[in-house]
């Protein structure tokens, strides 16, 4: 039990256990499976996306903020390609993950060639990605994408009605999210490319000392990245049928936002899948609950931005700690009197 109280997940799960039971209180049709289907599916891109980010989070502590941009690339271009020359939901997934990877992987490149916190390299090829679609679909919004993607979206599993007479069931967008999850989580916990991952994070110079391959691992951590953010674009595509060239700009702020909340650290080598999991539910309640509960949306961005401002405090006060920590140790055993 004492082992479960310091754990950053269980108080999570009991923040969203308490937020369920209040919003149900004052609107029960959020617990209501219709509404939580629905949940779990709008927020499945956050969801995908999020796991990315948190592999960037561990391997440094500083976020990739191009994932957004990545999705959008990927997306405008796979919507264009199937309306041109069609093809099927699989194929769609692979080109975008294709297409995700290797933006990815160039991210991964520049961040070993120049040694720069991640954020500065990623806050730059943000601006050269979305400039570049930009550029060559000048903000056209496709308002009419293939029928390919509506078909994926209607496939459901399950097939409930709801008290006001409409079919509904769980989409595959959170099973995908949750095939995400797990792939990230056996990466993680059972490969040594995981454990590599969290070493360099804990001191790349030290993970260099030993013979972890740092640059190698950091092209992994950043195809990765791209890779989901083109699983993401697909998946989004499927839910809002369309492509707008803008339409997940800000969103990288809620994943990440997320991925701290779910215990991840700014200086690196901390996070889990469960917590990031959690993260993002407890956003999804946040969101959801507003909306039923009739408040403004713009508390859910107070929100956010007060997840990030707690998260970094609570990274800096955790560091300040464990520099204390092994200063007591190297002193005592010096034999001086602390």
């Amino acid at each position: 039990m004492r082992k479960l109280l310091k754990q950053t997940e269980f108080y999570l799960a009991l923040v969203i256990l308490l937020l369920s039971i209040l919003i149900t209180m004052y609107n029960p049709r959020f617990l209501s499976a219709e509404n939580i289907f629905d949940l779990l599916k709008s927020f499945s891109v956050m969801g995908i996306m999020a796991v990315g980010v948190l592999f960037v989070l561990i391997l440094g502590g500083t976020p990739d903020v191009s994932f957004t941009a990545i999705a959008q690339v990927a997306e405008y271009v796979v919507v264009i390609m199937t309306l041109r020359w069609g093809g099927n939901i699989l194929l769609a997934f692979l080109t975008a993950s294709l297409i995700g990877g290797v933006l990815g992987r160039l991210n991964g490149c520049l961040v070993n060639m120049f040694r720069v916190p991640t954020i500065i390299i990623t806050i730059a090829t943000s601006n050269i990605f979305f400039g570049l679609l930009y550029v060559f679909s000048q903000g056209q919004v496709i308002y009419v994408i293939h029928p390919l993607f509506r078909r994926f979206s209607e496939i459901r599993i399950g097939n409930l009605v709801s008290q006001h007479g409409v079919y509904f069931g769980l989409s595959l967008m959170p099973l995908i999210w949750l095939v995400v999850l797990i792939l990230g989580w056996f990466v993680l916990n059972y490969t040594r490319m995981g454990r590599d991952i969290y070493a360099i994070g804990g001191s790349e110079l030290a993970a260099e000392r030993v013979g972890i391959p740092v640059r190698r691992t950091k092209l992994f951590v950043f195809t990765f990245v791209g890779v989901l953010a083109g699983i993401a674009a697909v998946v989004h595509a499927a839910i809002v049928q369309s492509a707008i060239p803008n339409s997940l700009v800000g969103q990288e702020l809620d994943v990440i936002a997320a991925v701290f909340l779910g215990g991840a650290s700014v200086f690196g080598g901390a996070g889990t899948i469960l917590g990031t999991f959690l993260g993002i539910l407890l956003l999804a309640v946040v969101n959801n609950g507003l909306t039923l509960l009739g408040v403004s949306s713009y508390w859910y961005n107070i929100f956010v931005g007060a997840v990030i401002v707690i998260s970094i405090t609570i990274s800096a006060v955790q560091r300040i700690r464990q520099k204390k920590t092994r200063v007591k140790v190297q002193v005592d055993s010096e034999g001086w009197r602390v």
